[in-house]
């Protein structure tokens, strides 16, 4: 399996491209020689030029065209979100290949990407269609506190309808697999309950009691040690401190805010359950500062550090 680390450079007028050039001139000699960015070769000297960085890119760069490339800053364009899909597409058929061994992708713009006619809700999506999978898991870990996601991109009303016991129960098996591979041999996790104070017995509604209980059973059966359904109001406050190693969250706001209060600048969104390992910066494009040179990489740096974990632990 190779240990090259693909980076995707995300929309072209976005931050993408300065947090790849920023992250590859901070890396050592050998872990340069190990790292390719998939992207735009002239839109990637232009964000050489923003950010003053002297990196060669030469031997580094999977180079894709983009007409009249580099684009400008900051701007929405079909074009763009056309090449953000295009530079994920080569870098998923290269994972596959075992070209390479994980893919980082830097933020792409969900708005520009449907305007492209590429209908994704995100990346996760996106990557679970290119490479056929029955079912990925949005995962964001950080030093104290890791999430995985029942549902994401989807309205709450509809969240609510996917927490059935057969989707829980096969997130809590996807998050103590992960968990377990990247060296937690005995996990300890955490389900969120969806209502408030898990319903109060059918007070505030009975969906933990009939939905998420049951699967809190069958995975205890199973030998995960999984404990739930339990109040989100305390449960992340609980893992944060140290009594869980993962909470499950029902829903895309209730994993996150959480996430992004405590580790809104090093969290890492990993792709849990494809057939090909992605991690991720947890931030979007940026538009405003794009092209100004002062985007913060350490966020990408983060999910770099974390790909080259989970390549050495395939190796």
């Amino acid at each position: 399996m190779s240990d090259i680390i693909g980076i995707t450079m995300g929309d072209p007028a976005g931050v993408g491209p300065e947090i790849s050039v920023k992250a590859l001139r901070d890396m050592s000699d050998a872990d340069r020689a190990r790292t390719r960015i998939y992207g735009n070769r002239a839109t990637l000297e232009a964000a050489k030029k923003a950010v003053g960085c002297d990196v060669d890119l030469e031997g580094h760069v999977v180079d894709l065209p983009i007409e009249n490339a580099p684009l400008p800053w900051g701007q929405l364009s079909p074009v763009a979100g056309d090449a953000a899909f295009r530079f994920i597409e080569k870098a998923v058929r290269d994972a596959e290949a075992g070209t390479i061994g994980c893919i980082v992708t830097a933020p792409i713009n969900k708005e520009a990407l449907n305007l492209a006619g590429h209908h994704y809700d995100g990346h996760t999506g996106m990557l679970r269609s290119l490479t056929g999978s029955a079912a990925a898991y949005m995962l964001l870990a950080s030093e104290r506190l890791k999430v995985i996601h029942v549902s994401t991109h989807v309205s709450l009303k509809d969240a609510i309808k996917r927490a059935t016991t057969e989707r829980v129960l096969a997130t809590i098996r996807a998050g103590n697999a992960h968990l377990k591979r990247i060296g937690i041999e005995a996990p300890r996790i955490a389900v969120a309950g969806i209502n408030p104070h898990c319903g109060e017995n059918g007070l505030f509604g009975t969906e933990d009691d009939d939905q998420i209980g049951p699967a809190v059973k069958a995975a205890r059966a199973e030998g995960i040690d999984a404990a739930g359904p339990i109040s989100a109001d305390t449960v992340f406050h609980r893992a944060y401190s140290g009594a869980f190693d993962l909470v499950v969250a029902q829903y895309h706001d209730q994993g996150h805010i959480p996430i992004k209060l405590v580790a809104f600048d090093t969290a890492v969104n990993v792709s849990v359950e494809l057939p090909i390992d992605r991690t991720s910066v947890d931030h979007g494009t940026a538009f405003d500062i794009a092209g100004k040179g002062i985007a913060n990489h350490g966020n990408m740096n983060e999910a770099i550090a974390y790909a080259r974990k989970l390549v050495a632990g395939k190796a």
